[in-house]
């Protein structure tokens, strides 16, 4: 049996299962329920003294115990490709516990023929999909061995792309016992990330231009409206990473409300906002983060 190794266990977040524990339990307590049971979640996926207490708002929205499959969309940072990517294995290792590959709906994604499979070394060096891991053993301690998991990393995407795994996973989303965790962190701003926008009518500090910015992102996902978002993209070049994994749940929204019949009331709302540092010269740098909960109301 095939484990991907938690290969950024003991760099981006704590090794030790106890200590893990302990500290997701600290987030998840210091968090607010709100905004539930979520159908989905954005999540962000940078190291956890970054971004744990930040990514506890969306996790906390989740009832475990209405949840069989949980759908997680990252990011692909390293390697490149123009359509989505499988893993080959057959469990993820945390240091809490190791969660089992839905294999069922991986060959019903494969089936498709608009996947491919990615060889345990691209698997292991990406993240994104990883720092949801940890979040997910901790929510779903109690119904540990009655849910599986289907890792899927999201390539640099077109529009009609977006779509197209929006519509193949409309179905999953429609399942309610399915639930979708999208990776993603916000704006990278700084020279080292080559953007470095700064409008002044935007906020007369640099880290308040960032957070409006961010803000008029995060608006136009809230109205589930993906045409606006990738309007919104290309006006202001925001570095998202997970603008595309967000795309295709933006589609998956639209295709489910084609469908019939159709679907309840969904609203999605943005619970927690942070940034890694607050950028004030030009010299300085940051990471945005932003957890949301998609409900069907």
């Amino acid at each position: 049996m095939a484990v991907r190794a938690a290969s950024h266990a003991g760099s981006w977040y704590n090794s030790n299962g106890r200590e893990l524990d302990k500290q997701l339990e600290q987030w998840l307590d210091e968090s607010v329920l709100s905004h539930g049971p979520a159908k989905a979640i954005i999540s962000p996926h940078a190291g956890y003294a970054y971004c744990g207490a930040c990514a506890a708002y969306a996790y906390r929205q989740i009832s475990p115990v209405l949840v069989k499959k949980i759908f997680i969309l990252g990011p692909s940072h390293h390697y490149r490709m123009s359509g989505c990517g499988l893993s080959t294995v057959d469990r993820f290792a945390t240091p809490l516990y190791d969660l089992r590959v839905d294999k069922q709906v991986y060959d019903e994604l494969l089936a498709t023929r608009h996947f491919e499979q990615l060889s345990i070394g691209v698997d292991q060096n990406e993240h994104s999909l990883e720092m949801q891991l940890p979040y997910v053993a901790k929510v779903m301690e109690d119904y540990k061995n009655e849910f599986t998991i289907v890792p899927v990393m999201v390539g640099s995407l077109s529009a009609a792309k977006e779509e197209l795994y929006g519509e193949i996973f409309a179905k999953y989303l429609a399942d309610p016992t399915v639930l979708f965790v999208i990776s993603s962190d916000f704006c990278h701003w700084g020279a080292r990330f080559n953007y470095t926008f700064y409008d002044k009518t935007m906020g007369n500090r640099i880290h308040e231009c960032i957070t409006k910015l961010d803000r008029l992102g995060m608006d136009t996902v809230e109205r589930l409206d993906a045409s606006a978002f990738h309007k919104y993209l290309r006006k202001y070049s925001n570095t998202i990473c997970g603008r595309h994994p967000i795309g295709v749940l933006l589609h998956a929204v639209a295709a489910l409300r084609k469908a019939s019949p159709p679907p309840p009331p969904m609203s999605l709302k943005f619970l927690k906002y942070a940034q890694s540092s607050q950028c004030l010269h030009a010299s300085d740098s940051s990471v945005s983060y932003a957890s949301a909960s998609l409900v069907f109301e």
